[in-house]
């Protein structure tokens, strides 16, 4: 088998494929799920401190320096809000993730377990061989 015919064996697998879908939709969470962080969670957080800006908080390492010749050389930062933001961005996505596949385990569950049949009836033979048994019974 060569190695294009195997690449698109690898490739045409459904698990492949699922993949690729679930990268393309998680892709697109993240970016919901970012944008919610900073838009919808933290101004109402940041008010609530004194009305901080999260992705203002910086800690400056060097200042910005403005050489003789007008050259500016900008500030070097540390930009702890932008960390502190992607954080929180973090264990939202990851909490929804969690729930999502709890969520989906549950319902493979409910699924997968059907209610109990009942055993199904006997066969001939052993119907024969019941007889049989209860007929040596008796003779004893």
């Amino acid at each position: 088998m060569g190695l294009l015919s195997e690449f698109k064996s690898f490739a045409m697998r459904g698990n492949v494929i699922d993949l690729a879908v679930g990268v393309v939709i998680g892709g697109a969470f993240g970016k919901i799920v970012s944008s919610v962080v900073a838009d919808v969670i933290m101004p109402p957080i940041g008010l609530l401190l004194g009305g901080v800006n999260f992705t203002d908080i910086k800690w400056e390492m060097a200042r910005e320096v403005v050489q003789d010749d007008g050259t500016v050389i900008p500030a070097v930062t540390m930009n702890l809000g932008n960390f502190l933001q992607a954080t929180v961005d973090f264990v939202i996505v990851a909490f929804a993730i969690f729930m999502f596949i709890k969520a989906i385990n549950s319902f493979q569950k409910k699924k997968e377990d059907p209610a109990p049949s009942a055993p199904p009836a006997p066969s001939k033979e052993e119907l024969l061989l019941t007889e049989i048994r209860d007929l040596l019974k008796e003779k004893k």
